[in-house]
Parts: structure tokens; sequence; C-alpha cells
């Protein structure tokens, strides 16, 4: 249970939270990478980025929550606890 005061999101969010923020970092540096390798840099690049982006998170998203606790159940079978 939570101190008062403290303004953390409980427990249950901590799959949708992760998902987020790994799925927006990933897609923020694939969607660079891939977007800087086929425009070169520039400002036609700097203007496709964010669409790159965003397009590619809407996906990303959802897969990982998807995928996330899949990939858990693998690792923990492979694993050895600590």
């Amino acid at each position: 249970m939570s101190a008062p005061g403290d303004r953390r999101l409980p427990a249950r969010f901590t799959l949708p939270v992760t998902g987020f923020i790994l799925s927006g970092i990933m897609t923020i540096m694939i969607s660079g990478i891939s977007t800087l390798l086929a425009l070169g840099p520039g400002p036609e690049f700097l203007a496709r980025w964010p669409v790159a982006w965003l397009s590619s998170w809407v996906i990303a998203f959802p897969t990982v929550l998807v995928v996330l606790p899949i990939v858990r159940r693998i690792v923990s079978r492979i694993i050895a606890p600590p």
C-alpha cells in the first residue's frame, strides 16, 4: 500500500507503464535511424521522423502489452531465479 501523499501509480499499472516507456524509447530510436538512413540529414528528415515515430509507436505499444508477458514466461524458464 502507498504512503499518504505518494503520487505514484499502483503496482497493477506496471505492465502498461513499462510497455509505454519501452515501446516509446525503442520506436523513437529505430524510426530515427531508419528515417535518417532513408532520407539523410536535413529538413525532410526532421519533418518525417515524428510521423514515422508515432505511426510505429501506435503498433509497438499494444504489441509490447501482448508480447511482454509471454517473453517474461519464456525467460523465467531459461534463467534460474536469484
